[in-house]
């Protein structure tokens, strides 16, 4: 009896963590559209607002913390047991760094809210829904679990890489042809990249929700397609003399 007793709680406590990780993710997945959506409405309140979230999310990942270093030290979980509880920890990490990113996405939106208006925003929002599609996916793989989802939205990052790396060129452009749009377009390269970054943190948690299900790591490169590092963009008098 002593024993199912502790069986039965162990088990609680997990489901109290996974609880808990779902409620942090749908705190996240709401940021991110919000920040999103208060850079294509040029919404300084929404912004504000969304800046403030990231509070919530912070306290969300100490209680992670918490719960799993009660269950490490009082349990002593292993196998499947320890892997989830080890899981839960990275998982709660990459989201408090998601949450991180789309405050700071907010808080370009703020300041491009009282910009002339650059059209590449229509393609950071494009860039933001994709993005948060694979938060979606990743956390819903988390969730049933589901290994095979998670892989799918794994190979997914590189197509926000590819945008990342169009939008880089594009803002570029858009600074050469016309220096009043260099304060809007350089706001909208950090809302860019901070975008990638949050998919590489749901990568992230792709690759955790396959090693807690399998109990090892997801097996090839990771796909990715930032080529901002090496983009040279020529201005348009080099052009003209050539």
């Amino acid at each position: 009896m002593v024993d199912q007793h502790i069986v039965r709680q162990f088990d609680e406590e997990l489901d109290e963590l996974r609880a808990t990780i779902a409620q942090m993710g749908g705190l996240v997945e709401q940021q991110v559209v919000d920040a999103m959506a208060a850079i294509a409405r040029r919404d300084d309140l929404l912004a504000r607002r969304c800046q403030e979230a990231d509070v919530e999310i912070d306290a969300m990942e100490d209680k992670v913390e918490a719960l799993t270093l009660r269950m490490l030290a009082l349990r002593q979980p292993v196998a499947l047991d320890l892997r989830a509880i080890l899981a839960a920890l990275k998982i709660a990490h990459n989201l408090e760094r998601m949450g991180d990113y789309a405050k700071n996405v907010a808080k370009r939106a703020s300041a491009l809210a009282h910009l002339p208006e650059v059209g590449a925003v229509n393609g950071i929002v494009r860039m933001g829904r994709l993005t948060h599609g694979i938060i979606k996916d990743v956390l819903d793989a988390y969730a049933e679990p589901n290994v095979d989802k998670a892989v799918t939205a794994w190979t997914r990052d590189q197509e926000i890489d590819q945008m990342y790396n169009s939008l880089f060129r594009e803002l570029l452009t858009y600074m050469m042809e016309d220096p009043r749009n260099i304060t809007a377009c350089t706001h909208l390269l950090f809302v860019a990249k901070n975008i990638e970054r949050i998919g590489d943190h749901a990568t992230n948690i792709a690759e955790t929700v396959y090693f807690q299900e399998k109990g090892t790591r997801l097996q090839g490169m990771r796909p990715k397609g930032d080529r901002t590092s090496y983009a040279v963009v020529t201005p348009p008098e080099a052009d003209e003399a050539s």
